[in-house]
């Protein structure tokens, strides 16, 4: 029986068009095929049976999915730290107060947070206050040092014209206990009456402020916090106290351009876990004092596995970790996978996932929003 050539070609038309849809590219993490299960659409985009997605060509050109070609190595171990932000003691200061007393502005008026100010700075001025009976007993030693000032000015200016005539030794005493009553009348004065110049202990920018002109202030009381935007320390907390000992680099998530340097772990618990310190230095930190922050520190171990990038995760209905692999031309299937991560945009899969799967890095998000 002779079978025409349109027949012959319509064949040959099918399997082509079969082979596109079934890559013999894709394998599960056990290295088993998953193209032999593809169930076919001829629509657009669509969840199919098997839970995997079918997407036409036009639709991942909009969609903007790229694909990558894993293959497997070996990394250096991380470990995700909690922490937070601290001013470097080294590049910033906090201004408290020397004593109980009334805020005053200085010649340029009261700093703000975010104002720029140089070291030596005036930022303000502060008289001293007291209770009513303390103030009364400092009024009453004024005045009795006043009167003992009197009476030695008037002493040393007799004995001034009888020199010569009266010992040296006198006439100096009487100077230097003059010189005595002064210095104390001037200290009581001040402690009535007189102000305290408040200035900065270092260069930077104000990162807050407490004060406000008129207001009565405690000793020790913080009143401004400066900060070098610059320089930060990034005081992070871990449960294994050897972990300083591995760490042969950081990163900060929240400031991926920041440079990272380990200072040293802490040797006592706070909170119940060891202090790690790290320093931090960059132009565009852009974080606040006290800000938590996430520090993925790099140890001296390596671990196998497949390296992708963090936006090539996904979650499935199940909240598990997937990637989409692609197993033919339109055909998309999710692999729950295990990872953890290698730096601010890296993950390293560690199990559900074999080498030479051709896996979505971009457009992933939209794969998996397909029903």
């Amino acid at each position: 029986m002779m079978i025409s050539h349109r027949v012959i070609a319509g064949i040959i038309a099918a399997v082509w068009a079969t082979s596109l849809l079934a890559s013999p590219g894709a394998h599960g993490p056990n290295g088993e095929h998953l193209d032999g299960a593809a169930s076919q659409s001829a629509g657009g985009l669509a969840r199919l049976p098997d839970g995997s997605v079918n997407v036409p060509k036009p639709a991942q050109r909009r969609m903007g999915v790229r694909t990558l070609m894993v293959k497997e190595g070996e990394f250096a171990r991380s470990v995700t730290l909690n922490g937070r932000a601290a001013i470097d003691p080294n590049a910033g200061g906090r201004v408290q107060a020397p004593f109980a007393g009334q805020i005053a502005p200085g010649p340029q008026g009261l700093p703000v947070a975010g104002q720029r100010v140089v070291k030596g700075q005036l930022l303000a001025r502060i008289a001293p206050v007291g209770a009513a009976i303390e103030r009364g007993n400092q009024a009453a030693q004024l005045a009795a040092l006043r009167a003992s000032r009197i009476v030695l000015e008037k002493r040393v200016q007799r004995l001034a014209l009888l020199e010569g005539v009266v010992p040296a030794k006198d006439i100096d005493a009487a100077r230097a206990e003059l010189q005595g009553t002064i210095g104390q009348e001037r200290a009581v004065a001040n402690s009535i009456s007189g102000t305290q110049a408040i200035v900065a202990p270092a260069s930077g920018v104000i990162a807050s402020a407490a004060v406000l002109a008129g207001q009565i202030v405690e000793s020790r009381d913080i009143l401004f916090e400066i900060v070098d935007p610059q320089r930060m320390v990034i005081e992070a907390l871990t449960t294994d106290a050897s972990i300083a000992r591995k760490i042969r680099g950081a990163a900060l998530v929240d400031a991926p351009d920041a440079e990272l340097t380990l200072l040293g772990g802490g040797l006592s618990l706070r909170d119940g876990a060891v202090p790690i310190s790290f320093r931090a230095r960059g132009a565009a930190l852009g974080l606040a004092v006290g800000q938590p922050v996430t520090v993925l520190a790099r140890l001296d171990t390596t671990i196998k596995g497949i390296a992708l990038p963090a936006a090539a995760l996904a979650r499935n209905p199940a909240n598990e970790t997937v990637v989409w692999i692609k197993s033919g031309a339109q055909r998309f299937i999710a692999l729950p996978v295990e990872t953890t991560v290698l730096d601010a945009r890296t993950v390293i899969v560690t199990k559900g996932l074999s080498p030479d799967n051709r896996v979505v890095i971009i457009g992933t998000s939209l794969i998996n929003q397909i029903r």
